[in-house]
């Protein structure tokens, strides 16, 4: 007799393992599958393992520019054998402290490839288990577009790129001028290799504000990152070396390097997911889901990566509790409306709300507020580079619509305004926060003072 449960969740990263461990809360009894390890794309070849890797090499960075601040050393290198093996030490932590979450919350945890073979059913390593619903948190993967050449060793996507070691290339394309594209920019910038980043739109980071890719454009030039936009990459070929040839205005240009990383974004990931028989909803690969996230089969839900929508691991978390809820015939404890996006770049960069370029697109007038980082003591006294902090309003209450940040802790910082937009609040409101001096925060209350 197959085993029981009121959930099976189909996918361990973070829209996974945390909403199992909240159904669980809910008294639910839980099942969760997961083929590889415990975190998912996020944090074993996305997130944790990107920004473990960007730590040690913003670090380096610093040091080889330390004598600009009166600190001085002798020879530095760089092993990326030994940040790999830092970066392995920091993901098994993670993964231990999920499973122990997991444990705490009396979540069976099963290790194979779910397979959904019915509308209550789902095979695990030859097992079938059985639950009222299954929610679908399978995630995405790099999309590897069809250019010629892409399958010659020595083109990569990101998740084969994570796991590189020594040597360091020395000459690196990267085809796609997104989030993960730049940030893997700035990582090789760091470690010495000439960058070479080619984007088929007319400027990089193109979802965002259009100052803050203008911006980073600007600095990653001036950091020795070569950039061409509006540029389709034609084919890839190896002679002594990979030779990348694109079309930029209309011209033929070709780049040799050492690697190529292939960075324009991700597809949903469902190969294998569905049994003989049984079908879903699909919209070009991703997963189609009603406003509670429940696919066409009544008792089967999906989130995250997989039904598309904003590709980032809080979204998934968010849309995966928000599913739970709704299951149990409850609201949902998420505010969807509100999603703020992280680059981490350096500087960072973080967006929350609507930016006065979105604003102006959908024939709104807007307030918008600017402060110079810049002028902010802590961003000097610590040798930080071009940035600011921009606020947009209502012109007539003043009431906060977003903001878009391009500084150091931009990250940390942009979740102040995600909680003034969820709660309606004001910039005379925001204004009246003491911030304590000297920190990048106070950068805020001079970008919310009229």
């Amino acid at each position: 007799m197959a085993e029981q449960y009121d959930l099976i969740v189909i996918g361990a990263g973070p829209g996974g393992y945390l909403s199992a461990a909240k159904a669980a809360g809910k008294g639910m009894k839980i099942a969760l599958v997961e083929a590889g390890e415990l975190g998912g794309t996020c944090l074993n070849r996305g997130c944790i393992p990107t920004k473990t890797i960007m730590h040690s090499t913003e670090l380096f960075q610093e040091m080889k520019n330390c004598g600009q601040i009166g600190i001085h050393v002798g020879a530095l290198s760089c092993s990326m054998d030994e940040v790999q093996a830092r970066k392995e030490t920091v993901l098994e932590q993670l993964r231990q402290g999920i499973a122990m979450q997991l444990k705490k919350a009396k979540v069976t945890v099963y290790h194979g490839k779910g397979q959904i073979t019915g509308p209550h059913a789902v095979e695990v390593n030859g097992e079938t288990l059985a639950a009222e619903r299954i929610l679908i948190t399978t995630g995405s993967v790099p999309a590897m577009p069809p250019i010629p050449g892409i399958d010659l060793p020595g083109v990569m996507n990101s998740d084969e790129l994570l796991a590189k070691g020594d040597p360091i290339p020395e000459r690196l394309v990267i085809i796609g001028g997104g989030v993960i594209g730049m940030e893997f920019a700035s990582i090789y910038q760091a470690l010495g290799t000439q960058v070479t980043v080619i984007e088929a739109l007319d400027r990089i980071l193109a979802t965002l504000d259009k100052e803050i890719g203008q911006s980073l454009k600007m600095l990653m030039k001036k950091r020795g990152v070569d950039i061409h936009t509006g540029a389709k990459v034609e084919r890839i070929e190896r002679t002594e070396c990979l030779q990348v040839t694109c079309t930029e205005k209309e011209k033929a240009l070709t780049v040799e390097a050492d690697a190529v990383l292939v960075a324009v974004g991700r597809r949903a990931f469902t190969e294998g997911l569905l049994g003989p028989g049984v079908e879903l909803a699909m919209d070009r690969g991703k997963i189609c889901v009603d406003e509670h996230f429940q696919t066409s089969v009544p008792g089967i839900y999906a989130a995250g990566d997989c039904i598309g929508g904003i590709q980032l691991a809080h979204v998934a978390s968010a849309e995966a509790i928000n599913a739970v809820c709704y299951m149990n015939g409850e609201g949902p404890e998420q505010d969807l409306a509100v999603v703020p996006s992280c680059v981490y770049t350096n500087p960072e960069i973080a967006s929350v709300g609507l930016s006065a370029e979105e604003a102006k697109a959908a024939g709104r007038t807007v307030l918008t507020s600017k402060y110079p980082m810049s002028a902010n003591g802590k961003s000097l006294l610590s040798g930080q580079e071009r940035g600011f902090i921009k606020v947009v309003a209502d012109p007539e209450t003043h009431q906060v619509l977003g903001a878009q940040m391009m500084c150091a802790r931009a990250t940390d910082m942009i979740s102040e305004f995600g909680t003034a937009i969820r709660n309606g609040l004001t910039l005379e409101q925001m204004g009246a926060v003491i911030r304590p001096h000297p920190t990048f925060s106070e950068g805020i209350s001079e970008a919310v003072m009229l």
